[in-house]
């Protein structure tokens, strides 16, 4: 007789076994909180309340697990459900969101025997929807002008309609031209504009456009200069906190440096820190200083009936990006492997973080040593900080073009000075 150990367990059948329970452990926990928001919701009238939801989010769950006829059988139950409930006490009442919400419980409910952790996310998300009901209705119908949702739409379309049809590989002379990365900056440039838009309309002008301006800088800080040049001479009592938040916008897109090299290598972030530092410093300062404004508070925020961003604005942006981008391809081409760090330098005037990861992949493969590795980011930031000062007086003006490149070369001045005393 074989010996059999009576505690004995397969390991596979345990384990199905517990991701079974978590699933349905998810089904119900969607169930209940989208439940529990109807119910809190709707004291004297619901359609569905906390017991219904999540016994409606059990059941999709366990017909999911007995097999896809079931599901549809059950799914198709819950939604005769929904439709007689809401004839039966939605008299005079187009409100489909009650019995709406009961078939979304039982879609969460199947979900979670696929995806448990999906499936809650979303339930998070439709118990929001379903809490924010007044401040989402009086956003739509009170605070969003038509001027503005068409401008939002058409954001979003050319966010997700038009940017994932485009290629992305390379055109042109020396496949330089990427169409897809050149209208992402058209998209970044909007989106830009719509961030400032929306945060000067909700927290006022001065600290708008300095939470705005840091915010967009991860985003990027050549569009966000050119975004507030733009917002300085359309309203000149704004110029010191339109110049304070470019400022921020770059000390954002510089942080973005310490992740690129440490990708590569932490010791390359060791090898910039006091030219990083440096810099930062300056334009922290510079933006800071924007925020201590005289005039601003007079100056009414945006209204509903001002545009977000101007199309012919970022594309423009976009077609000088490219122009060079192209140059610098063509230098590479033509000079070889001795013009890669020229080539780096012309290219930083339009993508900074590129030329730096190119910076990291030179010093990792030994063609330059650390004290040309510091002063080749003095050259990538001094073509960065130098194409956004002639940008900023193209877009901004005089006043507010002088202004942002004071402040942006005092920052390279530092950065002169960081390389030059480093040691090493």
């Amino acid at each position: 007789m074989a010996d059999c150990a009576p505690d004995e367990r397969d390991p596979d059948v345990t384990e199905d076994t517990a991701a079974l329970l978590y699933a349905f452990s998810a089904a119900l926990g969607a169930g209940l909180l989208v439940g529990l928001v109807r119910e809190r919701g709707h004291a004297t009238h619901s359609t569905a309340g906390l017991r219904t939801h999540a016994l409606v989010a059990l059941s999709a769950a366990v017909a999911a697990w007995l097999g896809p006829g079931v599901l549809l059988v059950a799914l198709a139950a819950v939604a005769v459900l929904a439709a007689m409930s809401y004839h039966a006490s939605h008299e005079g009442d187009p409100g489909l969101t009650g019995e709406v919400a009961l078939v979304a419980t039982a879609l969460l409910g199947a979900l979670a025997m696929r995806a448990p952790g999906m499936a809650t996310g979303l339930a998070v998300v439709v118990a929001v929807l379903l809490f924010a009901k007044q401040p989402l209705h009086t956003l739509t119908r009170e605070l969003l002008s038509e001027r503005e949702v068409f401008d939002g739409l058409f954001l979003l379309a050319s966010a997700l309609v038009v940017l994932p049809l485009l290629p992305d590989r390379g055109f042109g002379p020396y496949g330089a031209l990427n169409p897809r990365t050149l209208w992402l900056l058209v998209v970044l440039v909007m989106a830009v504009g719509a961030v400032g838009h929306v945060a000067l309309r909700v927290i006022g002008n001065r600290w708008g456009l300095a939470v705005s301006g840091f915010f967009a800088g991860y985003v990027s800080s050549t569009a966000a200069v050119l975004g507030f040049g733009q917002r300085a001479k359309e309203s000149p009592q704004l110029m010191r906190s339109a110049v304070g938040a470019a400022l921020l916008a770059n000390l954002a897109s510089l942080t973005l440096a310490v992740p690129v090299l440490g990708a590569l290598s932490p010791a390359l972030v060791a090898e910039q820190r006091w030219i990083l530092a440096a810099v930062g410093a300056v334009l922290l300062a510079g933006g800071l200083l924007g925020l201590h404004a005289g005039g601003e508070d007079e100056v009414a925020p945006p209204t509903a009936q001002t545009r977000m961003f101007r199309f012919g604005h970022a594309l423009g942006f976009a077609v000088l990006v490219g122009g060079m981008v192209l140059l610098a391809a063509a230098l590479n081409r033509w000079i070889g492997a001795g013009g890669a760090m020229a080539a780096a330098v012309i290219a930083a005037a339009a993508e900074l973080h590129a030329s730096i990861a190119t910076l990291g992949s030179l010093r990792l493969g030994g063609t330059i040593d650390p004290a040309h590795g510091r002063w080749l980011m003095v050259g990538l930031l001094g073509a960065s900080l130098c194409a956004k000062s002639v940008l900023a007086v193209a877009s901004g003006g005089r006043r507010y073009g002088l202004r942002v490149a004071a402040g942006l070369l005092a920052a390279l001045a530092a950065g002169i000075a960081a390389a030059a005393l480093a040691p090493g």
